[in-house]
This record gives C-alpha cells, sequence and structure tokens, in this order.
C-alpha cells in the first residue's frame, strides 16, 4: 500500500505561513484523491482540504481563502499552504488517500493516513 510522510509543522505566531508537504511512496500517486485532516487535543479529527486525482480542490470553511492545496505528481506529493494562520489553527495535521470516484470530507472515506505532523500557532 506504500507510506504518507508529513513534513513542515512547527510553532508559529499568529498572523504567519507554514507549509506542509505529504510524500506518498510505493503508490500510483496520481490516481489518489488527497486530503488534510487536523486534530486538536481533545476533540474529533476534522478535514481540511482535498484535491482530487483530477486536481479539482474543497477546502472546510474555516479554512477557505487561507489555506491551498495542491499537488505534483512528479513529486508524489501533496502541499499545504497555511497562511494568517490563528491560534485554532493549531492541531496534529495528517494527510490521507483514497480512491473514490469523488472527494469526500469524511475521515471514515479514506484508507491511507501518514503519521501526522504538529503545528503550533502562538497568540
Amino acid at each position: 500500500q506504500g507510506q504518507l510522510v508529513e513534513s513542515g509543522g512547527g510553532l508559529v505566531q499568529a498572523g504567519g505561513s507554514l507549509r506542509l508537504s505529504c510524500v506518498a511512496s510505493g503508490r500510483t500517486f496520481s490516481r489518489d484523491n488527497m486530503g488534510w485532516f487536523r486534530q486538536a487535543p481533545g476533540k474529533e479529527r476534522e478535514f481540511v482540504a482535498a484535491i482530487s486525482w483530477g486536481a479539482s480542490t474543497y477546502y472546510a470553511d474555516s479554512v477557505k481563502g487561507r489555506f491551498t492545496i495542491s499537488r505534483d505528481n512528479a513529486k508524489n506529493t501533496v502541499y499545504l499552504q497555511m497562511n494568517s494562520l490563528k491560534p485554532e489553527d493549531t492541531a496534529v495535521y495528517y494527510c490521507a488517500a483514497n480512491r473514490q470516484l469523488l472527494l469526500t470530507t469524511t475521515p471514515g472515506a479514506y484508507d491511507f493516513w501518514g503519521q501526522g505532523t504538529q503545528v503550533t500557532v502562538s497568540s
């Protein structure tokens, strides 16, 4: 099934930016829909953004206009550019993959996950 490895997390002040990367290996990445999710302490995992194999995108309302998801199939990588970060964006961010026909925001619809990367936004 391969592997997904996230990177790019860290500590940033409110209003700052980070770019997360997720590299896929051992899979035909160009056929995958990719999603970014996040989970804060004591909260359920929530949808952030998704990009289809055909590069259609979808965003959670909470990040629309601030975050941008993109993919580079030549590098087997999906990115999440996060701008204007807020303390409430603090969470562990996960990338995930599936091959469903349509993009979905439901974590259970994704069958392959990375290990996560911590993003902390200070006020």
